[in-house]
């Protein structure tokens, strides 16, 4: 143990080194940040709000994957790994709360300080901070992370490196972050990137890692154990840095985390109702009251949990690439969602309890609203008129059909419309002006049942109007893959969006992705209204007109028949071991990442 007096010397050395970055700066040093306004809780706070700071250490969660992995390398754009690595090995130098819109709190770093206008941002590196080897966090592993994974890292990491002047070294832990780009949330996402050990990767290719390199980071669990494609064990790091920050007390409390692989997902729920893993997340609700009634959950071993939550919904269905014809033209992919029987397909596959997404952010105050829009959201939109679907600003809703499976009222509009972007039934066949056949693909991830259910009851109603659908099922290296190039003409989708949205949405459907492989965009929009709402929604300086950005960038996405939504996920149903627990207390994005298994844990009674 460090002597009282050595300790004192460096709390004064450290304050002295604060001060005087503050004052070279002429900024406060805070213990958190917020998109608007101040984070809500105070510097001396306990622990997380919806955290158990009482929550015991110990057991293990095992989890269940379908597909394979390649790679323990999740921040890279080779290879395919199992998406939690993400989020449970490694730190950035701020973290999320659950329960705000948009707040960070230290952890890296333990204060932060950032200019009025957000055009640059400083953090102050916490003096205890560790890599899973032991060694210190450094100044310099924080600008090599941010450099490598902005030119070599996944594509999800490049777009704030473009928007960065500079990062620079200002004090014996101090770094600043200046930025070329008008945008608020700028100083957030700074704080957001993970932490690598620069040392680990002297003399090695970081984009090309795959199994052989597991990053060091500085989180409370590493990886243990692993057979490609089969399983990942993380045991939690006994001498994690963190274990006694505010920010992490009542968190990851299991010693050990494990993930299984499947190679679908009726295999992995037979493993769940074998006991093989102690949790699973159920998406249908039809399921979840009819089949979870297996003798675990009768005897009481297995407890279903129902986790609501206020985030927007999201977008999930079956995106076009509109890349390709026939869906450049929305007369045709409008037609598309004339012909998806959503009302017949929720009943059969649902039972009809699950809520249709409405909107990219539906069930929030983000959400479009009914109707035309509102003045100031038709302000926002009037320059860029002559870009969007005619009744963008007229008011526009998704169809609906009568429930009954043949859907005539709504496959006659889609004939007409159809009709009109130059397409006629000739001997059964839909054909264009030249005789071509409305021919596409719908391509699927093996394992994927759910999704081709859903696919081969739209193809009969789509095969009435004379298309020929064929649907293609490749193993998750080759879906990976294929995604990355566009290689696709119809595939499910999925965009988790939150209350606070911000860059992440140039890389889902900004123009600078719309041809850049390996982007998000898969729909491929380009369109100067999309990019023109996103910018004013990150230069906003109110909520009132974060808001209405928000909102007209909704309208500009659902009226642009980009997707097909089905059902929304209002609320989490998880199926777990009777020996998980989770606090009665719940955060706004209640079943977020950051909730399961963050703040559960392993009660042995």
């Amino acid at each position: 143990m460090r002597p009282v007096f050595f300790q004192r010397a460096c709390a004064i050395a450290i304050g002295i080194a604060t001060i005087l970055a503050a004052s070279e700066s002429g900024a406060e040093s805070l213990h958190g940040i917020a998109m608007y306004g101040t984070p809500a809780l105070p510097p001396d706070f306990v622990s997380l709000p919806y955290a158990n700071p009482e929550a015991p250490k110990g057991g293990r969660i095992v989890f269940g994957n379908t597909g394979g992995f390649d790679s323990l390398n999740p921040f890279v754009q080779k290879g395919t790994s199992p998406w939690q690595l993400r989020f449970w090995g490694y730190e950035s130098l701020l973290g999320r709360s659950w329960d705000e819109p948009f707040s960070l709190y230290g952890l890296l770093a333990e204060s932060v300080r950032a200019a009025p206008d957000r055009s640059w941002v400083e953090f102050d590196l916490h003096p205890d901070a560790r890599f899973s080897d032991g060694s210190p966090v450094t100044v310099e592993d924080v600008i090599w992370s941010y450099q490598t994974l902005g030119t070599a890292g996944h594509l999800r990491y490049r777009g704030l490196a473009e928007q960065i002047a500079g990062i620079r070294q200002t004090g014996p832990r101090s770094v600043r972050f200046d930025f070329n780009t008008a945008d608020r949330e700028l100083a957030l996402i700074a704080g957001m990137r993970p932490i690598l050990k620069k040392a680990q990767w002297d003399g090695k290719t970081f984009a090309a890692s795959g199994l052989d390199d597991i990053p060091i980071g500085t989180g409370a669990y590493v990886v243990s154990d692993f057979e490609a494609g089969r399983f990942v064990t993380l045991r939690r790091n006994p001498d994690y840095w963190g274990n006694d920050l505010p920010f992490r007390r009542g968190t990851q409390n299991f010693d050990e985390l494990r993930i299984e692989f499947y190679g679908d997902e009726t295999v992995l729920f037979e493993a769940f109702k074998a006991g093989e893993l102690t949790v699973n997340r159920e998406f249908n609700a039809e399921k979840w009251e009819t089949q979870y009634n297996f003798p675990a959950v009768q005897r009481g071993d297995i407890i279903k949990s129902e986790i609501p939550h206020r985030k927007p919904s999201g977008m999930t269905g079956f995106v076009m690439n509109t890349r390709r014809a026939p869906f450049q033209d929305w007369r045709v992919r409008e037609a598309m969602l004339l012909a998806f029987n959503f009302e017949y397909i929720n009943d059969t596959l649902t039972g009809g309890v699950q809520p249709r997404i409405t909107s990219y952010f539906s069930n929030s105050e983000l959400a479009m609203q009914p109707g035309p829009p509102s003045a100031d959201v038709r302000a926002l939109l009037a320059p860029y008129s002559e870009t969007l679907a005619p009744d963008a600003l007229d008011g526009y809703a998704l169809p609906q059909s009568d429930g009954t499976a043949r859907n005539r009222k709504n496959l006659r509009r889609a004939v007409n419309l159809l009709a009109e972007a130059g397409w006629t039934v000739t001997d059964g066949v839909l054909t264009d002006r030249n005789g071509d056949p409305f021919a596409f693909d719908v391509l699927l991830r093996q394992g994927d049942t759910g999704n081709q259910t859903v696919i081969e009851i739209y193809r009969q109603a789509l095969e009435r109007l004379g298309m020929a659908v064929t649907v293609t099922t490749v193993d998750d290296a080759q879906y990976t893959a294929r995604i990355g190039e566009y290689d696709f003409d119809m595939t499910p989708f999925r965009r988790d969006l939150s209350l606070s949205p911000g860059n992440e949405q140039r890389l889902y459907w900004g123009s600078g992705g719309a041809e850049t492989p390996g982007s998000r965009n898969l729909m491929g929009v380009a369109s100067p209204a999309v990019d023109a709402m996103i910018d004013t929604m990150l230069t906003a300086e109110t909520r009132t007109d974060f808001v209405s950005a928000v909102r007209a960038l909704d309208r500009v996405l659902t009226t642009g028949r980009y997707v097909i939504p089905i059902w929304q996920y209002d609320v989490g149903r998880i199926a777990h071991s009777r020996h998980l627990r989770f606090p009665d207390r719940l955060p706004i994005y209640g079943d977020a990442v950051g909730f399961l298994p963050d703040v559960w844990w392993y009660d042995p009674e």
